[in-house]
């Protein structure tokens, strides 16, 4: 009977609440998203709120963020409060104090802080890392000039202590109207934005030439000076203002490379063949070749084409319409798919033997 009772004690006890938990401090969990971006002398800032505390709990009502910045191993020195609800996206545009807008580029750092009721928080966000300093004086005197090479694009290099690199923006203005092929062989679409970074390499770039172009396209091209440094693992970058745009109009008007290489071997008629001079040349690499012309003439005679009115396709001619005993002179052109001919190489002479 003693055991019974025992035992009932304890089945009894399992269920007394155990020790009290201690109350939530209601702290809301930190930002760990925090990224900013300098434009001339502000700091556009952005990040996300939390939807829960550090007790994993949901946050009621609004949120107070504070918002600070700091130099080197200085204080963080306030830069702007908001209140924001939670899970919201935050957004803050900062101006630089004229301090951290002038002298040479320096890593800056911006923090958030979230503070409860109580003004409490678990602490800092992440750092959001740009650079302070004067910003890289605008670009001047942009031009652009299309070859068959692309587009070369020249400024005025700057007179500057330590060159900045250079950032090319250009835009595509002519979008193809019709639906890209698709298929994993199919060609990728062009971007309509594309930007290029011209380094500086001991010196202020003053050039460039974009090779990625296609003819028949007008593009949009702006420029920008580029102060970059490098911050732990990361290249940071303090950007100028964009320059004025110019247009282009990427069109093909430009002949093929005048072929090279061109050489002529006569054989002599026998009693299976005519006389006759083979020729041949080094193949073009234009992406947009068609094909050849070949010219001939005697001494000082008329250059006349004695090839077909179709471009030959490989680099190499028969010409069976020779007579034994004369001297040949030849030339080669390059055409293209558009039907620009290149000038004419240059000569090589030979001369038929007798049979």
């Amino acid at each position: 009977m003693a055991v019974a009772l025992a035992a009932g004690l304890v089945f009894s006890g399992c269920g007394m609440p155990g020790a009290p938990s201690p109350p939530s401090l209601n702290l809301p969990d930190t930002v760990n998203n925090l990224s900013a971006t300098r434009t001339g002398g502000q700091v556009a800032l952005t990040w996300t709120m939390p939807k829960k505390n550090t007790d994993k709990l949901l946050i009621e009502g609004n949120i107070a963020v504070y918002l600070c910045r700091q130099e080197a191993h200085s204080p963080c020195a306030p830069a702007g409060e908001v209140e924001l609800g939670p899970g919201a996206e935050g957004s803050f545009t900062d101006t630089l104090p004229p301090a951290q807008a002038a002298g040479k580029p320096r890593a800056l750092s911006y923090f958030v802080e979230l503070k409860n009721r109580r003004g409490r928080s678990a602490g800092l966000s992440n750092a959001a890392v740009v650079l302070a300093g004067t910003a890289p004086a605008p670009v001047s005197g942009l031009a652009a000039k299309v070859s068959k090479a692309g587009v070369t694009l020249r400024w005025t290099a700057a007179q500057e202590p330590e060159p900045s690199a250079i950032r090319l923006h250009r835009k595509l203005l002519t979008p193809p109207a019709a639906k890209p092929a698709e298929g994993p062989l199919a060609p990728q679409p062009e971007p309509l934005e594309q930007n290029l970074l011209v380094a500086a390499e001991g010196r202020a770039p003053d050039r460039a030439l974009d090779k990625e172009i296609h003819f028949g396209q007008v593009y949009e091209y702006r420029a920008q000076r580029v102060a970059r440094i490098s911050v732990g693992s990361q290249t940071l970058e303090l950007a100028g203002p964009l320059s004025a745009p110019v247009r282009v109009e990427a069109m093909d008007v430009f002949p093929p490379a005048v072929p090279a290489g061109l050489a002529a071997v006569a054989t002599a008629a026998d009693a299976a063949s005519k006389a006759s001079i083979d020729l041949s040349w080094q193949p073009g690499t234009d992406a947009t070749l068609a094909g050849y012309a070949i010219y001939r003439r005697e001494a000082e005679g008329v250059w006349k084409r004695i090839s077909p009115a179709q471009p030959v396709a490989g680099p190499a001619f028969h010409d069976a319409e020779v007579e034994a005993g004369h001297t040949y002179i030849y030339a080669v052109t390059a055409i293209d798919q558009s039907g620009h001919e290149s000038d004419r190489s240059a000569e090589a002479q030979e001369a038929v033997p007798n049979p």
